[in-house]
């Protein structure tokens, strides 16, 4: 997958970073080395002249034995029933006891440490020195707690003690009398816990006996006057239920007879006296005169239906004789009907009454049921109260003899698991500690001091420079050309630095790219050239503007270096000298003052052919100032001025003008508005960043259109470009023969 243009810019932009930073560590690293041996040295003293200081060490063992007067059965009040956070409470209390101001004082008591000058100045026992004034037991206990460290161990029911003092002796004795003072403090508020303890179940003892002696009494007055002396309320409560039980039996039972009475009443109350077949079936079955009456009624009415059958008339003899048989028949039927209704009736109002009074006696026993509740709630409470009574006083009866025993032993629930040992080691000052910290200490400090050298150190260096506080494209990096020796005895430069130098040479530095062509400062020029071609490539600049922020920057000899390599790629170049004011190119090519020059091709045109004058670099011709105007910018921003450039710029394919530096006049801001691009120049550790922004905020100010900046006078050599040599053609250039090296 290919990046973006700016993720590779943001790239490059953080690896530039990190050279120049890894340039400035090499370049300053003698002084990071100094410096951080320097705080090392330093620290060892400061730690050599400190007081040792050891540490002695125990570790008790804390059970957690809370008092409990009343035991496990009963809770103490006010004690929480979370086992946990109990215990965390009770060793935080623990912990916070053994370093108390109480425990301290009276450790430092015992000790007479407070009058120990060593103790309190914090010097050895041995150590000549004496208190400047008298220190109370207050305050020397609050410099023991300071020194004193509690620290529990984990998962366990252990706790180590630590003292620091600056003798080992001391420390191990003022750490044991402490814990002893603690134990023993420990042991007394027990005992004293114990003793109130104590005292409180006494008092309880005498005010539970009395509550049990009215509870027995009041339990007695209630069965005296309820009358339960005999039976208990229990066998009461049996028989009576027996009873109800008993009684709702047969009160069923009576009731179910009373409804079958009725049943049978009402059945016979529905037989009609004139149809003596509606007799119901179930009195038939039960009765048997019924039966036989019904029978006998049945037959005589069969032999009459015979004889009405045989057609005897109604006042045949045997017609008459069986009406009346049938009529005697009915008639006995009838009245053992009625019979049998009155015996009905009168069973059923017997059965009515037994069954009322049946109710009443269930009513009775039901009453008598609640009213025993009633009895026995208020018995039971009593009893209860009776019974709670006698096992708590009971209970307090037993804790108070066990008080009394466990008063008489002495029981302490903190115990020493390791006594403290005489310290062999001081634990401060660790001196490979604090060597090692006063080292990278020192390392930081150096760093920082490198960096901020760096970053008071407002020259342009790099060509991040450039590109951070100018905003301006970095055009190029022009090496250093080294001046030919003056003398055959002058010493050389170092090998290093002479390696990424241009070749000195005899002629004047601004010709050294025709001289020599193959060189590491023509290609880096011919490199120059090409980012300025490709700056437009559809519209080339053909009026180049070459200034630079103050004098003595290089700005000259880059504008003949890059005319020459811009002559040197075929074409018609014209070398324009503006600088009205100390005007240099006559000196480089050595031309002739009578020939004129620019002020003089103002003044008379027909002169211009006559100042412009060919060099020995081909396709390149000059054009110097010719004599020194008065009014230099005038003439520049003068009609003229612009004719002259016109001209030119019909007679040859480019135009590099050599003007003068931005800050000091406005020569230059007056050319830039003339020309097609302006191109700064930067003399690498010289030039600084506040002039190099003026410049070109003055060149911005008139609406220049800027190139960018060329980093001149750059030696590679430097631990700075340590990066930038990669881009940098060594020797005579890439492609040269490595003999004329």
């Amino acid at each position: 997958m290919t990046e973006s243009p700016h993720a590779e810019t943001l790239g490059e932009t953080s690896e530039l970073q990190l050279a120049s930073l890894w340039a400035v560590l090499r370049k300053h690293w003698r002084l990071v080395l100094m410096i951080m041996a320097g705080v090392t040295v330093l620290v060892g003293f400061v730690v050599r002249g400190q007081t040792k200081i050891y540490q002695a060490a125990m570790t008790l063992k804390i059970e957690p034995a809370a008092i409990r007067p009343l035991g496990k059965e009963v809770q103490a009040p006010g004690e929480s029933s979370d086992y946990y956070w109990t215990n965390k409470e009770y060793y935080e209390t623990q912990y916070k006891i053994i370093q108390s101001r109480k425990v301290a004082e009276e450790t430092v008591r015992i000790l007479s440490l407070h009058r120990d000058a060593s103790f309190v100045l914090m010097r050895p026992a041995d150590a000549e020195v004496e208190l400047e004034r008298e220190y109370t037991i207050e305050e020397t206990a609050g410099m023991l707690q300071k020194r004193l460290g509690v620290e529990p161990v984990k998962n366990s029911r252990l706790v180590e003690l630590k003292f620091d003092d600056a003798d080992p002796e001391r420390a191990r004795r003022v750490l044991a009398t402490l814990a002893d003072t603690y134990i023993q403090q420990n042991l007394e508020q027990s005992l004293t816990n114990m003793g109130t303890a104590g005292d409180w179940l006494n008092a309880q003892l005498v005010k539970l006996k009395e509550e049990l002696e009215a509870s027995e009494l009041d339990l007695h007055e209630y069965k005296k006057k309820n009358q339960l002396l005999s039976v208990s309320l229990d066998d009461q409560s049996n028989m009576l239920r027996d009873e109800m039980q008993q009684l709702h039996r047969e009160l069923t039972a009576a009731r179910a007879r009373r409804e079958q009475l009725a049943a049978r009443v009402s059945q016979l109350d529905r037989v009609d006296p004139n149809d003596p077949d509606s007799l119901p079936a179930a009195e038939l079955l039960n009765s048997a005169v019924l039966r036989e009456l019904r029978s006998n009624y049945l037959l005589a009415r069969t032999t009459r239906d015979s004889l009405e059958k045989a057609g005897k008339g109604e006042n045949h003899p045997d017609v008459l004789s069986t009406n009346a048989t049938m009529a005697t028949a009915r008639k006995a039927l009838l009245d053992e009907v009625k019979n049998i209704q009155e015996a009905y009736r009168r069973d059923l109002l017997a059965v009515e009454k037994e069954a009322a009074g049946l109710a009443k006696l269930y009513e009775a026993a039901k009453q008598r049921a609640l009213d025993l509740n009633l009895l026995e709630i208020e018995f039971n409470r009593l009893a209860r109260n009776k019974e709670n009574t006698e096992r708590m006083y009971s209970l307090v009866l037993e804790r108070a003899k066990q008080s009394d025993v466990t008063s008489q032993m002495r029981f302490n629930n903190v115990s020493v698991v390791d006594a403290p040992l005489l310290p062999r080691l001081p634990i401060r000052p660790r001196v490979g500690l604090s060597l090692a910290l006063g080292m990278f200490g020192g390392l930081g400090l150096g760093l920082g001091v490198v960096m901020a050298r760096e970053l008071l150190d407002r020259r342009v260096k790099v060509p991040t420079d450039i590109e951070q506080h100018l905003q301006l494209t970095c055009l190029g990096l022009l090496p250093q050309i080294e001046a030919a020796p003056k003398s055959a005895d002058a010493a050389p430069l170092p090998s290093r630095r002479r390696r990424h130098r241009g070749k000195a040479t005899e002629g004047p530095q601004e010709l050294y790219v025709h001289a020599h062509p193959t060189s590491g400062v023509a290609e880096a020029v011919r490199a120059l050239r090409t980012n300025i071609v490709f700056m437009s490539p559809d519209e080339p600049f053909r009026r180049l503007l070459v200034t630079s922020a103050g004098p003595s920057e290089g700005k000259t000899t880059v504008a003949c270096c890059l005319a020459t390599a811009l002559a040197q790629s075929g074409k018609s170049v014209l070398l324009l000298d503006a600088d009205l004011r100390r005007p240099r190119l006559h000196k480089v090519f050595g031309t002739s003052g009578a020939r004129g020059g620019v002020t003089t091709a103002l003044l008379d045109p027909s002169l211009l052919d006559g100042a412009i004058t060919p060099t020995e670099v081909p396709n390149l011709s000059v054009l110097p100032t010719g004599p020194i105007a008065p009014n230099p910018a005038e003439l520049l921003h003068s009609a003229s001025f612009q004719r002259l450039l016109d001209t030119l710029s019909e007679r040859f394919d480019q135009i590099v003008i050599d003007s003068p530096p931005l800050v000091p006049v406005t020569d230059a801001a007056i050319l830039s508005s003339l020309v097609d691009a302006t191109v700064v120049v930067v003399r690498a550790f010289q030039t600084r960043k506040d002039l190099a922004k003026q410049a070109v905020r003055s060149l911005r100010d008139v609406n220049a259109r800027i190139a960018g900046a060329v980093l001149n006078d750059v030696d590679f050599g430097r631990s700075e470009y340590g990066y930038y040599q990669y881009y940098a053609y060594k020797k005579e250039g890439y492609g040269a023969d490595e003999s004329a090296a």
